[in-house]
């Protein structure tokens, strides 16, 4: 019977607690929108007896503009005492005019482009600096065509296009650009609504016809007027961009001190797609952000790297252009370069053992004449590797010199052993 009263007694108790918290959180609520209010009233009551006009207006860059602050007579003050500032910064007095007992103009000229989209804050104050009305300036420039409208599809699963604003670029106050596309025969037109991406550019991700072409365009708007791009015809299977090559590995080829070799995979997405892949390659040395590219290395998925330094880390790069989609005759688009996978050739031999010293020039210009000999007897029957200007016919040679080299020193020293 105790323990019955106990736990009426506790829940009573509790009750009571949570009533006066609930209590002590409404009189807290209620003192918080009494602060705000004594806070703002002034500012409120001001509102609604002062006005600027005209309200928020859109003029054009280089426009100018006469704005009056008139104030209710129940304020009790005078358009004399009153200041004016524009995003902050008071105006000069000679900006001012009274024209009446209760209204104050200024005048400005030559507007510049606003310095955010959201207009430029044009304030009228009386003389304590309480804030009597405001307006926002919008001052800019109706919007260019749109340029250089171009478009891409990854794997032909959806497609991204991407346009200039046009020449002027900037027009300062908000533009809406507007991607359309439509099937070019048939098919109602539709908005792209995707343009979380890079600007001006927006991404339609499905539901995407192939063997029919598209029209596309982009419309740009604003409060000063309007514009539209060229409109362009594109097929999806003509856009094809892939993702990079997959298994990118680049390795030694035996004690070659000049030479890497490459290999990588073909796009695993386009596997069951009837297309010929181009590939380029691009390499550079560990300390160095300039890269050499190998412009074609053709449909194969693999390549030598020759006349690289000795002892030197180089970073190499793979990207796939995938030609012809089932048949198209326009040239694909290349995917992104492939992670940077790196690898290091052999360093150079240590010849000291030899007893050789430095040559003097007599003998320098005997050897060069020599080598040159040995190379062009040697051009006459050899040519392998990629097909890439920049890996000429000498660096090719100089591998097979450096062979011979390594064979002949090496009975060198199996003879003294």
């Amino acid at each position: 019977m105790c323990r019955k009263m106990d736990c009426a007694r506790a829940r009573s108790h509790q009750h009571d607690k949570n009533r006066v918290e609930s209590a002590r959180d409404r009189q807290m609520t209620i003192s918080v929108i009494m602060l705000f209010f004594v806070a703002f009233l002034p500012y409120a009551l001001s509102a609604h007896l002062a006005v600027i006009s005209p309200q928020d207006p859109v003029l054009p860059i280089g426009s100018s503009l006469t704005a009056v602050c008139t104030v209710s007579a129940e304020l009790e003050i005078t358009a004399r005492s009153l200041y004016w500032t524009l995003n902050g910064r008071r105006l000069a007095r000679n900006t001012y005019r009274v024209l009446s007992q209760t209204e104050s103009s200024v005048t400005l000229h030559q507007l510049n482009g606003s310095l955010q989209q959201s207009g430029d804050n044009l304030v009228c104050h009386r003389s304590n600096g309480e804030v009597l009305a405001g307006s926002c300036l919008y001052v800019g420039s109706s919007p260019e065509k749109p340029i250089n409208l171009t478009c891409w599809s990854r794997n032909t699963k959806d497609l991204s296009c991407r346009w200039s604003p046009g020449s002027q670029g900037e027009t300062f106050i908000n533009t809406k650009y507007v991607l359309k596309y439509k099937l070019k025969w048939y098919g109602k037109e539709k908005d792209c609504e995707d343009y979380t991406g890079q600007p001006y550019t927006c991404y339609v991700p499905r539901d995407l016809a192939i063997f029919t072409p598209y029209e596309a365009w982009v419309e740009a708007t604003n409060q000063l007027g309007s514009a539209t791009s060229d409109v362009i015809t594109l097929d999806i299977l003509d856009v094809v961009t892939t993702d990079p090559p997959p298994d990118v590995l680049v390795s030694r080829v035996g004690d070659l001190e000049d030479q890497l070799s490459v290999r990588w995979g073909s796009p695993p997405a386009l596997k069951d797609y009837l297309f010929q892949a181009k590939y380029q390659i691009r390499y550079r040395v560990e300390e160095s952000d300039e890269w050499k590219v190998i412009d074609d290395a053709g449909n194969q998925t693999s390549c030598r790297l020759a006349g690289l330094r000795a002892g030197t880390v180089y970073f190499v790069q793979v990207r796939c252009n995938p030609v012809g989609i089932y048949g198209s005759k326009k040239a694909g688009i290349w995917s992104d370069w492939s992670h940077s996978t790196a690898a290091s050739t052999p360093g150079i031999a240590d010849r000291s053992q030899s007893g050789s010293c430095d040559s003097k020039p007599s003998e320098n210009n005997s050897t060069l004449r020599k080598e040159l000999k040995q190379f062009f007897g040697w051009m006459r029957k050899h040519s392998y590797g990629c097909t890439d200007v920049s890996i000429k016919l000498y660096d090719q040679w100089r591998v097979w010199l450096q062979k011979a080299q390594k064979t002949h020193d090496q009975v060198l020293q199996s003879g003294k052993s």
